[in-house]
């Protein structure tokens, strides 16, 4: 699969949260406004050099580049419910993570997929007989190091399944699309 991501995507989104920090106009994009489903992941060095996440949010909506990127670049970095917003002076210690989202597929069953490869968004259905959503990248269950039960027991977690998890609820209730990701994680590089 040849690569989509490049270091300008990555630069981009740093430039934009600079930009929108110091209350300067937006940067201009220099690469192709192609559609895709995106997500943009901020992470925090510290220094024993660990990285920590400060936010990731996305959408599986395909959306042009220039405006996608912008969009999640912001959104992940401020709005993150999970953190406090990204500040100035945390620039020079974050990396920015693009996810360029293809290769969409309805999986045979809740397991059709495979670790380090596949991200997974699952839909289920509530207690309430509510639906719900939720998913994790490719690099997620490997980062968590967890067996393909382990990822869908915690995707039904994160998406507020309050319920008994069992194999049979599992394969009842679970519709399971698999997805790739191209994705490139930098620090700034500055002008």
């Amino acid at each position: 699969m040849t690569s989509v991501v490049t270091e300008e995507h990555v630069q981009f989104c740093f430039k934009v949260l600079i930009a929108h920090l110091e209350k300067k106009p937006d940067p201009k994009p220099n690469f192709p406004n192609d559609p895709y489903p995106l997500f943009v992941t901020w992470h925090k060095k510290t220094r024993d050099g660990e990285l920590h996440l400060r936010g990731c949010i996305g959408s599986f909506t395909p959306l042009a580049l220039h405006g996608g990127l912008r969009k999640y670049a912001l959104i992940s970095a401020l709005q993150d419910r999970r953190f406090s917003p990204i500040t100035l002076e945390e620039i020079p210690h974050l990396t920015c993570a693009v996810s360029l989202l293809t290769n969409f597929e309805v999986a045979k069953d809740y397991l059709d997929w495979e670790i380090g490869k596949h991200g997974i968004w699952i839909e289920f259905i509530q207690l309430n007989g509510q639906k719900e959503t939720a998913t994790y990248l490719p690099e997620v269950m490997v980062e968590q190091q967890w067996t393909k039960e382990e990822a869908i027991q915690s995707l039904l977690r994160k998406g507020h399944f309050a319920g008994q998890i069992t194999k049979e609820y599992c394969q009842k209730a679970i519709v399971l699309t698999r997805y790739q990701s191209q994705k490139l994680e930098q620090p700034y590089k500055g002008d």
